[in-house]
């Protein structure tokens, strides 16, 4: 099974103000997934907060998650850290404890090369030694990856997939023509942003990297198997369906959303990590509208 296959849905990390992982509503969450028969789960992504985790709560986290999934599907791992030694820490932590391949973003403070880049993914790869998906993710690190680098990291052992941002309906089927132009045969080529997902799998994406696929699993499991049914109409309109979803992603921010979500449902009592703060009560109370108005729960 590859985890960089179909729908990975991403939950966010539940966790107290001291930075605590609670690992009971992390596996409230994770239970969910593993109901819906999700192709692969992502953990510790940029919904699940990982910047704001130390070490030894990514480690908990991981170790919680592959008890709860016992193997029943992929479990994807970010590993993302401002030093190279300590994602490669990181990593093996992720391998050790059972994860089927990792997630890394070049998280930086001053602005990386190109080769800089590459050497990072090179060392990561080659000391952890798990199927290791580019994480491009230029709204949190700054950095773009052009094609002809994820062509050059393609063919470095152990490196499989990129988690690329999906551009809108139009521009999408030229971003992965690019993409597959520049990579090794069997690479693959998967998009985030959900808003724009539909579109980028009727494009030939291999996997969409899912928000709401952490939390409303089912509902993005119908969208991607009508388009294995090579129902692009009947996709369409589920995805239209989930348009006020959208919506408060792109007003809000996802990450902000999905907490609100998950505490309406009752799976978490958590705040988003400071500084981020929650949103506000009247917000709150729209983000709760809009999951019962699409009976989401």
């Amino acid at each position: 099974m590859s985890p960089f296959r179909g729908l990975v849905g991403f939950p966010i990390t539940p966790a107290d103000e001291q930075g605590r992982v609670d690992t009971e509503a992390l596996r409230r969450l994770l239970r969910r997934l593993v109901e819906a028969r999700v192709p692969s789960i992502g953990l510790l992504g940029s919904t699940g907060t990982y910047a704001y985790l130390d070490r030894a709560e990514r480690r908990r986290a991981v170790e919680a998650a592959v008890g709860e999934v016992a193997g029943r599907m992929p479990l994807l791992v970010g590993i993302g850290a401002l030093r190279t030694d300590e994602a490669v820490r990181l990593g093996e932590d992720a391998r050790d404890a059972g994860a089927a391949g990792v997630l890394l973003a070049p998280v930086s403070y001053t602005p990386l090369t190109e080769d800089e880049v590459y050497a990072h993914y090179a060392s990561v790869a080659e000391a952890v030694r798990l199927p290791l998906c580019v994480y491009d993710n230029p709204g949190t690190t700054h950095f773009s990856f052009s094609a002809a680098l994820i062509g050059r990291l393609s063919r470095l052992p152990y490196i499989e997939a990129v988690k690329t941002p999906a551009p809108s309906a139009a521009l999408v089927a030229d971003h992965l023509r690019a993409l597959r132009g520049a990579t090794e045969a069997g690479f693959s080529v998967g998009c985030s942003v959900d808003w724009h997902a539909q579109a980028a799998l009727r494009a030939g994406g291999d996997a969409w990297y899912s928000v709401a696929g952490g939390l409303f699993p089912g509902r993005c499991l119908q969208i991607v198997d009508a388009l294995a049914r090579g129902n692009d109409a009947a996709a369409a309109a589920l995805d239209a369906k989930l348009q006020p979803l959208w919506d408060l992603f792109t007003e809000f921010s996802s990450l902000r959303v999905m907490y609100a979500c998950a505490n309406f449902l009752g799976l978490s009592r958590a705040a988003p990590p400071r500084p981020i703060l929650p949103l506000p009560e009247p917000v709150q109370h729209r983000i709760a509208a809009v999951v019962e108005q699409l009976d989401l729960a």
